[in-house]
């Protein structure tokens, strides 16, 4: 059977058995704070399984598109490695909400694997929960009773908690589990070795399947385990590793998901997939990562997240930088091709995944941006690495010499290009000595480093014996010179090295590893770590929430009544918990009906005030966690028990609304102006403004964005009445053409918002207002690109367009005042402009004449010093230009010159150093490292090239002590 074929029969099969076939949903989880992905199935269910929300038919199966690589869950160091991780995977499952539970969840799995997929009976294993004594759950021989109808008593076995007992984080739903594991080695193996003996062993070749959980506890947030209400199934089965046993292949990387990505490799990179697991084997594991890597990458962009510098985003990025990681070290990728294989990835999953097929050419877009921005950053990170494969080799030198007597002055620092002046040691009876040494990124130059160190002993008065003469040969050995002992532990890059390169230059500690490896050295990885676990304290410092239990006080569902009313009298408070966030206490609570919108569907949520009890409580914010809406309140009422009294802030959701609608007539707009392309991939409304990004591969010139201004303020000035349909069955919703958007979770009953018909029709939850006319003024304030294919507006409307437009008014009379009241300021300006440039000419050809009679003076001023054609000088010029000519004419007259002039211009100090060619050359002055030690002494800094550089300061009056600080770094 294909993958596809498989796919079918599943759903096909628990469809028999009355089950509804649900929609998978998108694998960013938008609606559910405690998960950044969907990491099972069961994530969109578990309002239901809480009892938070009932569902409409009690029996569900669906396939899920799941992500595992974050938290509890994380498979993302094990892909490529072995044949069964993945990052994003399908999870195939049914599940029983509150109705049926052990023994028809046993009973059923039973069937569709040996029934209607066929397995051999005699290579399943089944496992179940031995218990936990120490939380008071029993053994689950129920679950074994039930096995035992269809399987042999030795074919059962008892797991452990880590295998048997499922939880899908921290806190939530959970509860005992069967396993299902299938043998899939041949009849020879299997004979000589029990599968028995093989289950939950990694790499056996005795795989796990099926998972059937049965839902009977809810993980509190003190670690309590408390029943739930009802008693539920939530089965997974691994989509991937059913395809794998049922096509007889030893791993998923082998079956017809996988191979079509795999050959497509093949082909763009001239390699060859063989298949190996073996370490050795980087090339077969680096196809693997890029093919599974691809998938998780695809299907996150589908479902609106853009690789990032933080949350999610950054989780997506980080997986993809990894992919092109791999392609680059080990298939010899050094430009973006991982883009290259979407038409084969929509064309293998775009039936049973639409939205793959539908924005194929934005996905691709977006992967191939990533890709360029990584690989220059992932060079400029190689490129970094000798010089710290030469600071080690220092380190290691230094360390030697302590060992020997000696005690550092200062510390040893090499770079590539520039003569490194050592002053390092002192013996204990002796002066410091001075060692000068020239060091070139050249690899041939070494053994001549080699031989000056060796020098050394004439001016320390020691051997090359006593500073132990394996440690020098350890350094042959790291260049290549000869095949000498090496202990690789002497040499190491350093924790905070590495750290560097995995921070700044986005490196996973597996590559530096891998380049270290490379040169003979090791990594502190124990430095590395210390680093890193550094840095996440400092996130969890500055993230820090604490979320308690809920106190319950009634298990009423929670009603939105914010659509029609701003207030709402006699609720009451169902359910509240304490939640602490950077040490400060606030309370989330819920109600059994509220006015008050919470945050989703990137419209802010509400805030206003609750009375309880003649108490009131000022709302800060209200947020919607999975289907709940939550108040959050900087304190508990004194009787939460007592009616509440409900009352948004009306001027903000007013502010909001309008926003919000007048996204939609945007959205409509776009794509009106630009094509039907132009699709929502997210959007920020408050009350304040509205962002919306949208897809777009060009920048929308000004003709378009003033088209879609003026048919959005059209639109506005026609008062069109808004028309909204709630509760719309969605099948019905999608057969009138609504826009639906990817990414987003929809129900079974939707509302459709309409601002004309045949302009602007949308599913949408969040609230409008009751006609456009409202909005008053539609003005965009910015565009600008988010992402490859991504654009972002940013508009106001109402009073905030009026406080805008009024913002520039009174700018312009400003510009006319300072005009003198113009009549036409764009030609006044221009004049000045025009004035201006004339002048400027003007005072540069002043400048370069006075640079001319300088000129004379300074060649006059020339004194060799240690052999060089040495001017330091302070000139009475303020052009930055005419000075860097006036120092290139200089040099450039004069043999073996170094010229250093310094300025002073509206009260800053200004330094340029200018190293004539012949004399740059020889690598022994470099003008960019020289100026940053010179711009010390006017409090500043700059840069430069090794033959010219600049620095600019707020201290004029160190330039007297910089000019003579060049002289003594020429004196040496």
């Amino acid at each position: 059977m294909t993958s596809a074929q498989i796919r079918q029969a599943y759903l096909d099969f628990f469809r028999s058995k009355d089950h509804k076939i649900v929609p998978s949903a998108p694998i960013v989880n938008k609606d559910d704070p405690s998960l950044m992905f969907t990491n099972a199935g069961m994530n969109q269910f578990k309002d239901f399984f809480l009892g938070d929300k009932t569902p409409d038919k009690r029996r569900i199966a669906d396939t899920q598109k799941c992500m595992r690589v974050s938290g509890k869950h994380n498979d993302l160091e094990d892909v490529g490695r072995d044949g069964t991780h993945h990052t994003m995977f399908e999870m195939l499952g049914n599940w029983s909400i509150g109705d049926y539970f052990k023994d028809e969840a046993i009973a059923w799995s039973w069937e569709f694997l040996t029934t209607t997929m066929g397995l051999d009976p005699t290579c399943l294993y089944a496992t179940v929960f031995e218990g936990a004594p120490d939380e008071g759950i029993p053994r689950d021989d129920e679950a074994k009773a039930f096995w035992l109808r269809v399987l042999p008593e030795e074919r059962i076995l008892y797991g452990n908690k880590k295998d048997n007992f499922w939880e899908m984080g921290d806190t939530g739903p959970c509860g005992p589990c069967t396993e299902i594991h299938f043998d899939t080695r041949s009849a020879s193996e299997r004979a000589k070795v029990s599968g028995r003996d093989l289950v939950n062993v990694d790499g056996s070749g005795v795989v796990e399947i099926w998972n059937n959980v049965f839902i009977q506890f809810n993980r509190k947030a003190d670690g309590a385990l408390e029943p739930l209400p009802e008693m539920h199934v939530d089965t997974g089965m691994g989509f991937e590793r059913l395809c794998m046993v049922m096509q007889g292949k030893a791993a998923t990387y082998d079956t017809d998901v996988f191979t079509p990505l795999l050959r497509e490799i093949e082909r763009l990179t001239g390699k060859t997939y063989g298949g190996s697991y073996a370490p050795e084997a980087k090339a077969d594991m680096a196809m693997r990562v890029i093919a599974d890597h691809l998938r998780a990458v695809s299907f996150t962009i589908a479902d609106g997240q853009l690789p990032g510098s933080g949350g999610a985003g950054y989780v997506v990025r980080r997986i993809l930088r990894r992919a092109v990681r791999y392609a680059y070290s080990f298939l010899d990728q050094k430009a973006p091709f991982i883009h290259r294989l979407m038409p084969v990835l929509v064309r293998e999953m775009g039936a049973a995944f639409p939205e793959l097929q539908q924005q194929e050419q934005q996905i691709t877009r977006i992967i191939e941006s990533e890709e360029k921005s990584f690989l220059m950053t992932l060079g400029s990170g190689i490129n970094k690495f000798p010089q710290l494969v030469h600071d080690s080799i220092l380190s290691h030198l230094a360390r030697v010499l302590v060992e020997q007597g000696f005690s550092p002055v200062r510390e040893a620092k090499i770079s590539p290009d520039s003569e490194v002046r050592l002053d390092l040691f002192e013996t204990k009876t002796r002066t410091a000595f001075e060692f000068k040494l020239k060091k070139t990124p050249s690899m041939d130059n070494q053994l001549e480093v080699i031989r000056k160190l060796e020098g050394v002993n004439s001016a320390i008065g020691a051997t090359l014996d006593d500073f132990k003469k394996d440690h020098f040969r350890s350094i042959f050995k790291v260049f290549g010179f000869g095949d000498l002992d090496l202990t690789k532990d002497d040499f190491f890059i350093s924790g905070k090295d590495a750290f560097e390169l995995y921070d700044t230059y986005g490196f996973p500690i597996d590559l530096t590893r891998l380049l270290a490896e490379e040169q003979g050295l090791t990594v502190d990885e124990a430095g590395f770590n210390a680093a890193l676990a550094e840095q996440k304290t400092r996130s969890r410092a500055d993230a820090a929430k604490v979320v308690g239990d809920w106190t319950v006080l009634s298990d009423e569902d929670s009603v939105f009544i914010g659509y029609d009313h701003l207030s709402a009298h006699g609720a009451k408070i169902t359910k509240y918990r304490t939640v602490t966030v950077k040490d400060k206490p606030q309370y989330h609570v819920v109600l059994d009906r509220t006015p008050f919108y919470g945050e989703s569907g990137g419209q802010a949520g509400d805030s206003g005030t609750l009375r309880v009890g003649g108490q009131p409580i000022p709302v800060l914010d209200t947020v919607k966690e999975n289907d709940l809406t939550v108040h959050i309140v900087e304190q508990l009422p004194q009787q939460p028990e007592a009616e509440v009294y409900a009352e948004v802030d009306a001027d903000k959701r007013q502010a909001t609304s309008q926003n919000h609608t007048a996204a939609h007539l945007l959205h409509a707009a776009l794509r009106e102006v630009l094509g039907d392309h132009a699709v929502q991939k997210g959007q920020d409304l408050g009350p304040e403004k509205l962002r919306f990004d949208f897809a777009h591969f060009d920048r929308p010139t000004e003709e378009e964005l003033k088209s879609i201004e003026l048919l959005v303020n059209a639109k506005i000035r026609q008062n069109i009445p808004l028309v909204e349909r709630r509760d719309v069955p969605i099948a019905e919703a999608r057969n009138s053409g609504a826009m639906m958007l990817f990414g987003e979770k929809y129900g079974d009953a939707v509302r459709i918002i309409t601002f004309e018909p045949g302009f602007s029709t949308e599913l949408c939850g969040g609230t409008h207002v009751p006609y456009t006319g409202e909005l008053g003024l539609f003005k965009i304030t910015s565009e600008s690109s988010l992402a490859a294919g991504i654009r972002r507006i940013e508009a106001v409307t109402a009073a905030g367009a009026q406080a805008y437009v009024d913002e520039r008014l009174a700018t312009l009379a400003e510009i006319r005042d300072l005009l003198k009241g113009s009549s036409d300021p764009l030609r006044a300006v221009a004049s000045l402009q025009d004035e201006n440039r004339a002048l400027k000419k003007e005072i540069e050809k002043l400048q370069a004449a006075q640079a001319g009679n300088v000129k004379g003076d300074l060649e006059q001023a020339f004194a060799v010093v240690n052999g060089v054609n040495f001017l330091a000088a302070k000139v009475p010029l303020t052009d930055a230009a005419a000075i860097k000519n006036l120092a290139f004419q200089l040099t450039g007259e004069t043999e073996n010159s170094l010229v250093l002039l310094g300025s002073e211009a509206d009260g800053k100090a200004l330094l340029t150093l200018a190293i004539a060619k012949d004399l740059a050359d020889q690598g022994k002055y470099n003008a960019s490292t020289m100026i940053r030690e010179l711009a010390k002494h006017i409090q500043g800094g700059g840069g430069g090239q090794p033959f010219f550089a600049t620095a600019g300061g707020k201290n004029p009056a160190g330039l007297d002590a910089a000019l003579a600080a060049a002289r003594t770094l020429v004196e040496g």
